[in-house]
């Protein structure tokens, strides 16, 4: 089958990306983005492409030159299914809050209401992609799902997990390390993996185009997120034992990185990891482990996120014993709130939680973050419902820039790795400062030599 219409239901981290680029490195084929979130969609069909609801570096660009050409956004879900030959289920699947599983399952609610409206919508066949990552055997509840309950059509399911970073989720796209395509083994699951090949050779060669079973290609994507997070976590329990020992973890993570086996990547010591991946995978690994009776795996893996909780409860816990055992109408600022540089994604963010136990101490927080707005960061903390609204907004006050954040501050907090920090006249932030000026960072990018020679008290992770 030759793809000429292309279908994504959902407009969000995942599914814009995706499918910009896929416009532009398919103008022959129509792709059309739907959302019901009317306000995400207009966003995405604003005039001006900066104002994409999603920051990515060099995502404004590519939108730019494929919107009306061959890339549309809309609310019309019905149409832009009934006209594509295939179909990307790319919506939320957060951890489920209630019910059986609470606190660690994947909740599917969002990709069954999906299965249904292309089961209801559909009159032609059509191959059916999960991007959204999933549970194992999510495939075959979707394919129970569109075979009962559809027209009679013939349905493909995909499974083609994103293994995107978000702050370079363009570059992923563009240079994937791979791409995964899991299917069924019989003639009409190779006929899709095929077609879905084909769209992505446009731009990748096909030696980096892995086609697996379809178990195989959902359980990779739950196992990739898992070992990076264990190796974040794994440098970060050392960081610890750096900090009583007398060792440095930079020195120790440069050593082992140069083993060969062990490699540089995700061996960089922080306040811990955040993002919408790590922790909802890994806590859906432990939960799909503890369905089958496997204990000591589900253990295994759910150390990983009791690790990455230490760390965060570890670094404001030395904000609290550093600034005298009290932060009680102290002024803490935060640079940074995103869970990571270059985007603005806050969801995990070490930022919300280290806020959220200097407010318990009753510690005033000042924020600057370049790209996530005061809406966004009080949102953050009202979803953990630890206090009202109007506590968070009395607690919580968001400035323009970073000197405006610093300003009368007793102590200040790195949580995200902008590159602007770093460059920052840092004497400057000092003299505004109550003394002893404190600097606590979290993520180890400043110069400690040079903020204590301006008379900074530096405190980073791991040293």
């Amino acid at each position: 089958m030759k793809i000429t219409k292309i279908c994504c239901i959902g407009a969000g981290y995942v599914g814009g990306p995706t499918m910009a680029v896929i416009a532009q490195k398919c103008p022959h084929i129509q792709v059309t983005v739907v959302d019901l979130n009317e306000q995400r969609i207009a966003g995405w069909n604003d005039p001006n492409p900066k104002n994409i609801p999603i920051y990515e570096p060099g995502l404004s660009e590519i939108v730019a030159e494929a919107r009306g050409r061959n890339l549309f956004f809309s609310t019309d879900v019905d149409k832009a299914i009934d006209e594509a030959q295939m179909v990307f289920i790319s919506v939320n699947t957060p951890t489920k809050t209630y019910g059986k599983g609470k606190g660690m399952a994947a909740d599917l609610k969002y990709i069954e209401l999906c299965a249904r409206q292309i089961a209801r919508v559909a009159k032609q066949n059509k191959i059916v992609v999960e991007k959204s990552t999933l549970p194992v055997r999510t495939a075959e509840a979707i394919k129970s799902i569109l075979d009962n309950t559809g027209n009679g059509v013939q349905f493909q399911i995909l499974s083609n997990p994103e293994f995107l970073a978000e702050g370079t989720a363009v570059t992923d796209l563009l240079n994937p390390d791979r791409i995964l395509i899991g299917g069924d083994t019989t003639e009409g699951g190779e006929e899709a993996i095929n077609a879905l090949v084909d769209v992505y050779s446009n731009w990748i060669n096909k030696d980096r185009i892995l086609t697996t079973n379809v178990w195989s290609s959902e359980l990779s994507k739950l196992t990739a997120n898992a070992f990076l997070a264990q190796r974040i976590s794994s440098i970060n329990a050392m960081s610890e034992l750096c900090e009583k020992t007398g060792a440095d973890v930079n020195e120790v993570a440069r050593a082992i990185g140069m083993d060969s086996r062990i490699g540089p990547k995700f061996l960089k010591a922080s306040v811990g990891f955040g993002g919408s991946c790590f922790q909802k995978d890994i806590l859906n690994l432990v939960y799909i482990a503890k369905s089958y009776g496997l204990n000591e795996v589900a253990d295994y893996w759910e150390q990983v996120i009791i690790m990455n909780d230490h760390q965060k409860r570890r670094f404001s816990n030395k904000i609290v014993q550093t600034l005298y055992n009290t932060v009680a109408d102290k002024k803490i600022a935060f640079l940074g709130w995103a869970f990571k540089k270059d985007t603005n994604d806050t969801r995990e963010s070490a930022a919300i939680y280290v806020a959220d136990d200097l407010i318990n101490e009753q510690a005033k927080i000042s924020v600057f973050d370049p790209k996530v707005s005061k809406d966004k960061m009080l949102n953050d903390l009202d979803y953990l419902e630890t206090r009202t609204s109007k506590e968070n907004i009395d607690a919580l006050n968001v400035f323009e820039n970073a000197y405006e954040a610093c300003k009368g501050a007793h102590a200040v907090a790195i949580l995200t790795e902008w590159d602007e920090f770093t460059a920052y006249d840092w004497k400057k932030i000092y003299d505004s400062m109550h003394k002893p000026a404190f600097v606590f960072d979290g993520r180890n990018i400043l110069n400690a030599k040079q903020l204590e020679s301006i008379g900074f008290v530096y405190n980073g992770i791991g040293a």
